[in-house]
């Protein structure tokens, strides 16, 4: 199997999709598959689209490239196209991310979405319920993230999060919610807090513990360090910060938004900025449960990644099959405006 992932993988601490890529990478090649991040082998078995965006960083090449590639060079490759964000995280009212990415998904055989709240985001902004789609939740390497030595309940919970964005919808409003209650005795004999991270433009924390970002083991020995994880982050299509803390054995409170509750309902407790305080105490009181249950969160990055070889096999037994139902090769109009580069990039 030739494989090409269209991400420009990068080094250090970064975000998701970047990990995401490693790993498929890395567990495609110990199944025997050759994996380049390129379009110049002339016999490609499958083309993963990764981020159709040109203009990130991350992204080795888009659709559009894709579609001079099928054109005129091999016709025969299977294009999935993987969709793990949404407008909502961008606070994009008028969905021009998701409206980009639905353009740009009709060079694709088969679509995977990153949890079903996302693919209801992109059901809402116009994807078409007759393309071939699967959802196929992301997972993060155990391997690194493990939990450490067995705890004993502490006197004071401490709490960790981290992000590597900055994004105000990461969950700032909350974090500095949670800063000021440590400012009462109350909490602050019981309970306190660290953030791992970047953090906006002129925001400050009071009495929470700030680290710069991390990666790789150091972030997980950090993590390690910890009783429990709060993510406050908003619009969540499948973020792997959440489930890094997962599987270090950390319990979890996660907001009722995005994806969140798809990865973590059974291995936390959910909470609203109304209901930190009580959910909080929770926490304090039923945290041996939780420690308890998270042992066995079973987000893996070999899951998911077996996951997507399983589909790739899958979609190559039925290639001759999905070659006759390419719709785009009679829509001579979008194939012309999409290799003059036109179309709304969000």
């Amino acid at each position: 199997m030739n494989v090409s992932i269209g991400m420009n993988l990068q080094t250090g601490a970064w975000g998701g999709g970047n990990q995401f890529g490693k790993a498929l990478t890395h567990y495609l090649e110990a199944q025997g598959a050759r994996v380049s991040h390129d379009l110049e082998a002339g016999n490609l078995d499958i083309i993963l689209l990764a981020e159709p965006d040109a203009r990130l960083r991350i992204s080795a090449y888009g659709h559009r490239q894709i579609l001079r590639y099928l054109l005129l060079k091999n016709r025969h490759a299977v294009v999935i196209h993987r969709i793990n964000n949404t407008s909502e995280a961008r606070d994009d009212a008028e969905k021009k991310f998701n409206k980009f990415r639905i353009h740009a998904n009709r060079i694709a055989d088969h679509t995977v979405f990153v949890s079903h709240w996302v693919k209801d985001r992109y059901l809402e902004s116009g994807f078409g319920t007759m393309r071939p789609w699967s959802v196929i939740h992301n997972g993060s390497d155990h391997h690194l993230w493990k939990p450490g030595e067995g705890k004993a309940p502490r006197n004071r919970l401490k709490l960790v999060t981290h992000h590597w964005s900055n994004h105000w919808n990461k969950g700032f409003d909350v974090y500095q919610q949670l800063d000021r209650l440590l400012a009462d005795p109350h909490w602050s004999s019981r309970i306190e807090f660290t953030y791992i991270g970047r953090i906006p433009k002129d925001f400050h924390f009071e009495h929470t513990r700030l680290i710069e970002p991390l990666s790789g083991e150091t972030l997980a020995e950090a993590l390690r360090q910890h009783d429990a994880y709060i993510t406050a982050s908003r619009h969540e299509a499948g973020g792997h910060h959440n489930l890094e803390a997962g599987l270090c054995g950390l319990p979890l409170l996660y907001m009722n938004s995005g994806a969140m509750p798809e990865y973590c309902s059974g291995y936390g407790i959910e909470y609203s900025p109304e209901t930190l305080e009580v959910k909080l105490e929770e926490m304090l009181q039923t945290w041996p449960h939780w420690a308890a249950r998270v042992v066995s969160f079973p987000h893996t990055a070999e899951l998911m990644c077996q996951r997507y070889h399983d589909l790739f096999q899958r979609l190559l037994s039925q290639r001759d099959e999905i070659m006759g139902q390419r719709h785009w090769l009679r829509t001579l109009p979008w194939m012309v405006s999409t290799l003059m580069g036109k179309g709304t990039v969000a």
